[in-house]
């Protein structure tokens, strides 16, 4: 080689392919617009068997398919495109790509397929095929954090797997006859876990970079024994509430775990993200973990019922948070600019109204099914504008090149 004149090579980002479809580049692409499509169709397809009575789910009934496929279909592939995009960053390895990138989401969508009408399939065949997939994910992930020794992680990966146990218990006490609750609320605990561990880095750290590029003096507060009490605290309650959801000292540990986590939120600045929604509805999903823990807390006093106060996690905290991170992972890795544009802010809007009505259609009976029906068609609404915004980036553009 000429040492006078080296010869000059552009330098490729980290990790994304140049070649080949773009939707296969990065797991955030299938994942993420997939669990926009299925979270309007699957509640589409729950709120035509609520209104007319149209089966749903075969055997499994349709209370039972609409509570899976939230919990395990739409919730799954947003943690899915999620970790197969921030595990690079945090080991520094090349993402799951391509061929095997594409054997993962085909696992996923056969799930989705066979669970439609799991008794034409064989209720034993359409289970054996739904449960693979978080298994193959947490192995996939694993593989990932050991290679690149990043051993804090492994708690991350716990909830993964425990969701992956959730899932199988789900579908044993669907064929035994046995009421699912557990199952639900073991899932949901693994989530607000990760809400907890991830939303914890992710929250103060978009926050604190965004106040700081505006020179404000007043940044989050550093992680601390607060925050690690608040997680061990909020450990406590949800393993209580699966296994003894309206037990005093369950009503007792969430209430403590509610005031930390709402401690926690108040020493992240919210009150200055207002003129950011990107950054702003990080806060509101985060707000909804200790409304979670105070709902729950009201259960056995009768002044809310146990669902209600389930959907305060499940469509407050774990819907809006997943939202938000989609949204904004995508404009982040596909080139646009980190702020939310008038079609994303109107999409976290629909979704906060729907976490608002849902829980709260039990203080007004009489209309309770129009109120549960108007949520839902706001949970569609806002995922419905979040494909429009992003569906044609995650299948269409790449980040620039560096130059």
């Amino acid at each position: 080689m000429n040492e006078t004149h080296p010869i000059k090579r552009k330098p490729v980002p980290r990790g994304i392919a140049q070649t080949g479809p773009v939707i296969l580049a990065y797991g955030f692409r299938p994942f993420f617009l997939a669990a926009g499509i299925w979270a309007v169709v699957a509640m589409g397809l729950w709120i035509v068997c609520l209104m007319t009575g149209v089966p749903i789910g075969s055997g499994y009934g349709g209370a039972a398919w609409h509570a899976h496929e939230m919990l395990f279909g739409y919730t799954s592939a947003a943690l899915a495109g999620f970790l197969l995009t921030a595990i690079p960053n945090w080991t520094g390895r090349l993402p799951v790509s391509g061929t095997p990138l594409a054997i993962l989401f085909a696992v996923w969508l056969a799930g989705r397929f066979v669970l439609i009408r799991p008794d034409l399939f064989g209720v034993g065949w359409a289970v054996g095929v739904d449960i693979l997939f978080l298994p193959l994910l947490f192995a996939i992930c694993l593989r990932e954090v050991i290679a690149g020794r990043k051993w804090r992680d492994l708690k991350v990966l716990a909830a993964v797997l425990t969701l992956a146990i959730a899932n199988a218990s789900y579908h044993a006490l669907i064929v035994w006859g046995v009421d699912t609750g557990l199952a639900n609320r073991l899932a949901v605990a693994a989530y607000i876990m990760l809400i907890g561990i991830i939303g914890g880095r992710v929250v103060p750290s978009f926050t604190r970079n965004w106040l700081a590029r505006r020179h404000v003096i007043n940044l989050p507060a550093p992680y601390d024994r607060l925050d690690s009490l608040a997680l061990l605290t909020a450990l406590a309650g949800l393993g209580l509430w699966v296994v003894w959801p309206t037990h005093l000292v369950t009503v007792i540990v969430c209430i403590v775990a509610g005031a930390l986590h709402a401690m926690r939120l108040a020493r992240w600045q919210s009150w200055q993200t207002a003129e950011e929604r990107l950054v702003l509805v990080l806060h509101l999903a985060y707000a909804a973990v200790p409304l979670g823990f105070f709902a729950i807390a009201l259960v056995p006093s009768g002044l809310l019922d146990a669902t209600s106060a389930l959907h305060v996690f499940t469509v407050g905290a774990i819907g809006l948070m997943t939202l938000a991170i989609m949204s904004r992972a995508t404009r982040g890795h596909t080139g646009m600019p980190l702020t939310a544009p008038p079609l994303t802010t109107a999409s976290y809007g629909f979704l906060v109204i729907g976490a608002v009505l849902r829980p709260g259609a039990m203080l007004v009976p009489a209309h309770y099914m129009t109120l549960v029906a108007i949520s839902g068609l706001c949970w569609m609404a806002a995922f419905l504008l979040y494909l429009v915004e992003y569906g044609p980036a995650l299948l269409t553009r790449r980040k620039p090149r560096l130059e």
